[in-house]
């Protein structure tokens, strides 16, 4: 008995309160802070990779429409717009992979689990 009275005459209100708000600042910081901030980096690394593969498929059309026009004789002169043209249409075919992929992804899963 003479243990828990030391116990109990050690503790004060005013520590029982700092420990609350301690205790409540480190939970508010670890459950929305952090999320906060992962959700964040996630985000800047999912623009920097757009931007590095939206920087690739550009060069590979360039590169695309130079083999065309180097390895092809007959697009030259007045059919130099042809090797133009099947680079455009390239690029509208991977800009629709693209945007079919972005629909048919997760997000459709995800609505046919709910349903």
């Amino acid at each position: 008995m003479d243990a828990w009275r030391q116990l109990v005459k050690g503790a004060s209100l005013r520590d029982d309160l700092r420990e609350v708000r301690d205790l409540t600042v480190r939970h508010v910081k670890e459950e929305t802070l952090q999320p906060i901030r992962d959700a964040g980096r996630f985000a800047m690394y999912g623009a920097l990779g757009s931007v590095f593969v939206g920087f690739g498929v550009t060069l590979l059309l360039l590169a695309l429409l130079r083999f065309f026009q180097e390895q092809f004789p007959v697009f030259r002169g007045t059919l130099s717009f042809i090797p133009y043209l099947i680079v455009v249409v390239a690029a509208a075919l991977v800009a629709a992979l693209t945007v079919w992929r972005i629909i048919s992804g997760a997000a459709k899963r995800r609505l046919k689990a709910d349903k």
